[in-house]
């Protein structure tokens, strides 16, 4: 039953518990999930899903945070309270949807990603967030030498906005670095 997710690294899953893994699921993904979706991608079955989101809904529930697991009929999502938007959108030191900003922080903690794997990460929408963060010049995109995807980087417009150094983006695990480029010095060659 694994997704792609699961597929792309299942050690990043396995370590977490079932509400990290539904919250790095919905964070990631950035859209109103089924149970079944989220049970494929997480490699568990749809009842372990839903206790994983159930506790992770008590979480929030019980926190003072920003976020909050919102339910829509069938579908579940991680969305900021209602009442936040307009603080958001106050603090953004530019113009992305969140769903792009989502896109960035995925190829940010990746800090070097395959086109392909990043839309199996975030859905089809993707394609239109890397078209964004391409026309602004956060991200770079370079052909791969051997396939037909691209690779995708941070840009030094990125690291100006948001004066973060490459150096200085750290996976919360060490599950979460598994994927590294098959040569360091492949990225800066093509470059």
């Amino acid at each position: 039953m694994g997704g792609p997710l699961s597929s792309a690294n299942p050690q990043a899953l396995a370590g977490l518990s079932l509400p990290a893994r539904m919250e790095a699921i919905l964070y990631l993904k950035g859209r109103a999930m089924t149970l079944a979706e989220l049970a494929a991608i997480a490699g568990i079955s749809r009842e372990e899903a839903e206790i994983g989101l159930i506790t992770l809904m008590a979480d929030y529930a019980h926190r003072e945070t920003a976020l909050e697991v919102r339910q829509e009929g069938q579908r579940y999502s991680l969305q900021l309270r209602d009442g936040l938007g307009d603080l958001v959108q106050n603090l953004l030191p530019v113009d992305l949807s969140t769903a792009a900003l989502r896109t960035l922080a995925t190829i940010a903690l990746k800090k070097r990603i395959l086109q392909s794997d990043l839309v199996e990460l975030r859905g089809s929408g993707a394609y239109d967030h890397i078209k964004e963060l391409l026309a602004q010049n956060f991200i770079e995109r370079k052909r791969q030498s051997e396939g037909r995807s691209f690779w995708l980087t941070l840009s030094e417009k990125f690291h100006r906005t948001f004066a973060v150094k490459t150096d200085e983006i750290q996976p919360r695990s060490k599950s979460a670095s598994v994927d590294k480029p098959e040569k360091e010095g492949d990225w800066q060659e093509a470059a």
